[in-house]
């Protein structure tokens, strides 16, 4: 089975910045804010260098009780972020990227450097194409997906699956 586990360090940080969110909804003014930023972060701090990792481990435990239970009721979520009144709204601006291909050649003379390490790029995948479809093919039969992130490359020197639609994303806002 396949699982995302997160270290105990990753939890701590993601702990103290969903507390600075939340803190942000509490207190309107930025004086307050800080002041009380100061003191959450002295808390971190008093803590962090704990060797024994059981203490640490229930120090993490009481942390997340204690922010399920001081949680703001509605928390200021940032537009572009998921929940938020514009999230994905400019998905119907973004243009594939195989509508590259169609420019005229002295539209790609403008950008010279992008277009040959895109000509690269798509050497590459037609290259490790076939290697990707059967490693996530093994991967799918032998494993039970647990959750949507794509497996990273097992060997050195291969390319993970599906690794050009991260090369070549298009631009996440129009300017």
């Amino acid at each position: 089975m396949v699982y995302a586990y997160l270290t105990h360090q990753q939890k701590v940080l993601r702990l103290y910045k969903k507390s600075l969110r939340h803190l942000e909804s509490w207190l309107v003014f930025r004086d307050d804010y800080r002041f009380e930023a100061c003191l959450l972060r002295a808390r971190f701090d008093q803590h962090k260098n704990e060797k024994d990792f059981v203490k640490a481990t229930m120090l993490l435990k009481s942390g997340e009780e204690e922010f399920w239970k001081e949680q703001h009721t509605q928390p200021y979520i940032f537009p572009d972020s998921p929940g938020g009144t514009s999230y994905e709204r400019y998905d119907c601006y973004k243009v594939p990227e195989w509508a590259l291909d169609y420019w005229h050649p002295s539209e790609k003379a403008v950008y010279p450097d992008y277009f040959t390490k895109r000509e690269a790029w798509k050497r590459l995948r037609a290259q490790s194409w076939d290697k990707e479809v059967a490693q996530l093919q093994i991967e799918s039969k032998t494993h039970e997906i647990k959750n949507e992130s794509l497996p990273p490359a097992r060997k050195e020197g291969d390319l993970p699956p599906l690794w050009w639609g991260f090369v070549t994303r298009p631009r996440e806002r129009p300017t």
